[in-house]
C-alpha cells in the first residue's frame, strides 16, 4: 500500500484515541502519530496540520465530524489563545479520567511498574481556585499590557480577568496597569533588557487578603507611595506591597531582593490545621484545598506510627514536614534555599511543633550528612521540582535503607523514572493517587509509596 504524504496546511480527517502530556488529542495518519490540540477522545475530527516532524505530526482541531458526549464550549475567551489552560473543551469527568490514564501510562511504559491507577481526587471547585497569580507586563501599542503569554510565545495577551485566578488579582492588576499608565512607567523589554515593570504578583489566602508584589528591573520605581495607593483603594483586602528587584537579563520571574513598600511582606494561611507564614518566594501549592487532600494522601502512605523518624527531602517552607511530624517521633526537612528554610522553622515555632528540625542543603547534600552522621531514617518524603529527583539522590536514599518512600510528584513523565531507577535499588512501586491540583489545565500531581523489598 502506498504511503501518504502528509502535508502542512492541509486538512485531514482522524479519530481521537488518546491524550498527550499537554492534553493534545492523540490520532494517527497512515501509521504517523498525530498530536492534535483540541481533540477528545472518541471523537471524529478534521484536524489542520501545523508542523509535519521526523517521527510525529502536530495540528488542531478544526471541527469534531462526530462529537465526544463528553465536548463542551469553553467558558473562556481567552482559551486557545493563552496558553494557561488546555483542557476547557473537554467536561471535567473526562479531565481526570484523562490525567489518571496518563499518570498509570507514565508508571507502566516509562517506570516498568504493574500498577493500576485506581484513583484520582478531583476538585470540588474547578474556578478561581489559585491562590497565586503572575502577571508578565509587556509594552503595547496603545499602552502596557498585562496578563498571560501566548502558547508557546513570550508575547502576552492582555487578560483582565482569568476563571482560575481569584478575584482580587484582577482588580490589582488593573490598578498597577492604571498607575503605569498615569506615570508613564516603562515596561521591561526582555530583548532589549530595557525598561523597568518585569511582573505583577498576587498571593490571596483563604481569609481573603492579599499581597501584591512589583518585579522589576531595577532597585526602585518612581511614584512608589501612589502605587501603594492606588493598590489600597483598589482591593480592601491588601495586606502588604513589595518591590522585587530582578536586574539580570534573563526571563526568571521572581527577583533576588525584596522591599517592603507598604503593609506587611507576608501573608498567613491554614492548611491542614497548620499556619503557615508565607513571603512572596516562599513555595506554596496555589490550590490549598486540594493540597490539603495530596498532604493527607501521603501521611496516611507513610503509615506513620508515632515512632519514626521521617526525612523530608525539598521540604519547601515546611507544609509536608509539619503534617507527617504530627505522627512521627521526629521530622527532618530539607531544602536549598534559605529563605524558605527560615519560614519552615517560623512555621513550626508558631505552630508548636518541636519534633520537626530543617537544614538548609539541596537534597543530595542532606541525605548524604544524614547517612554520614549515622541517623536511622525510617521513611522518607520526596516533593522534587518538575524534572525529578537530582542525580544520585536515588543511590544516597537506598543507602539509607528506609522502609518506605513517598514520592510527590508534580510531572508524571519524571516520576516513573524514578519509580524505574528506585526499582533498581530494591523499592517496588505499592500504589499510587493522582490529585488534581490544577483544574483545566494539563498538570497533574501525583502521590505514590514503594517499600523496599531487599
Amino acid at each position: 500500500m502506498t504511503k501518504i504524504t502528509i502535508r502542512e496546511n492541509q486538512t485531514y480527517r482522524l479519530l481521537i484515541e488518546g491524550y498527550a502530556a499537554d492534553g493534545a488529542g492523540v490520532a494517527r495518519l497512515d501509521g504517523v502519530v498525530v498530536f492534535a490540540k483540541g481533540g477528545v477522545r472518541g471523537e471524529e475530527c478534521d484536524v489542520l496540520i501545523e508542523k509535519v516532524g521526523r517521527s510525529a505530526v502536530w495540528g488542531r482541531v478544526t471541527r469534531a465530524v462526530v462529537p465526544s458526549p463528553a465536548r463542551i464550549v469553553p467558558q473562556c475567551l481567552h482559551y486557545t489563545k493563552c496558553g494557561g489552560c488546555q483542557l476547557r473543551h473537554m467536561n471535567y469527568a473526562e479531565e481526570l479520567e484523562a490525567k489518571r490514564i496518563r499518570v498509570e501510562d507514565s508508571l507502566r511504559r516509562i517506570g516498568g511498574a504493574d500498577v493500576r491507577v485506581d484513583v484520582i481526587h478531583g476538585a470540588q471547585d474547578t474556578r478561581r481556585y489559585r491562590n497565586k497569580v503572575q502577571f508578565p507586563v509587556q509594552a503595547g501599542q496603545d499602552g502596557p499590557l498585562a496578563g498571560f503569554y501566548r502558547q508557546r510565545t513570550h508575547s502576552v495577551i492582555d487578560v483582565e480577568d482569568c476563571l482560575l485566578q481569584p478575584e482580587p488579582a484582577g482588580r490589582l492588576r488593573a490598578a498597577a496597569l492604571k498607575w503605569m499608565e498615569q506615570y508613564k512607567v516603562p515596561a521591561y523589554d526582555e530583548r532589549t533588557g530595557s525598561g523597568l515593570v518585569r511582573h505583577f504578583y498576587v498571593r490571596v489566602n483563604r481569609a481573603g487578603d492579599s499581597l501584591f508584589c512589583l518585579l522589576v528591573n531595577g532597585r526602585q520605581v518612581p511614584h512608589e507611595a501612589e502605587l501603594a495607593a492606588a493598590l489600597r483603594a483598589a482591593e480592601p483586602g491588601l495586606a502588604g506591597v513589595v518591590l522585587g528587584v530582578n536586574e539580570k537579563r534573563n526571563n526568571v520571574i521572581l527577583g533576588d531582593r525584596y522591599r517592603t513598600l507598604w503593609g506587611r511582606d507576608y501573608l498567613e494561611d491554614v492548611l491542614c490545621g497548620l499556619s503557615f507564614r508565607l513571603s512572596v518566594p516562599s513555595f506554596y501549592q496555589v490550590n490549598a484545598p486540594q493540597a490539603e487532600v495530596l498532604y493527607r494522601r501521603a501521611l496516611d502512605l507513610a503509615g506513620l506510627t508515632g515512632s519514626e523518624t521521617v526525612l523530608d527531602l525539598y521540604c519547601g517552607i515546611g507544609t509536608i514536614s509539619l503534617v507527617m511530624a504530627r505522627r512521627a517521633l521526629r521530622v527532618i526537612g530539607a531544602e536549598v534555599v534559605p529563605q524558605a528554610v527560615e519560614d519552615a522553622r517560623g512555621n513550626a515555632a508558631r505552630n508548636g511543633i518541636a519534633n520537626a528540625e530543617f537544614l538548609c542543603a539541596d537534597a543530595g547534600e542532606a541525605a548524604r550528612s544524614l547517612a554520614e552522621s549515622g541517623v536511622k531514617i525510617d521513611a522518607v518524603c520526596v516533593d522534587p521540582p518538575r524534572k525529578g529527583l537530582a542525580g544520585g539522590v536515588i543511590d544516597i536514599i537506598a543507602a539509607m535503607a528506609p522502609d518506605r518512600v513517598v514520592y510527590v510528584s508534580c510531572d508524571p513523565g519524571t516520576l516513573a523514572r524514578d519509580v524505574k531507577l528506585f526499582a533498581a535499588q530494591g523499592y517496588a512501586l505499592r500504589k499510587a493517587e493522582a490529585v488534581d491540583l490544577f483544574p483545566r489545565t494539563a498538570h497533574v500531581e501525583t502521590v505514590c509509596l514503594l517499600t523496599r523489598t531487599k
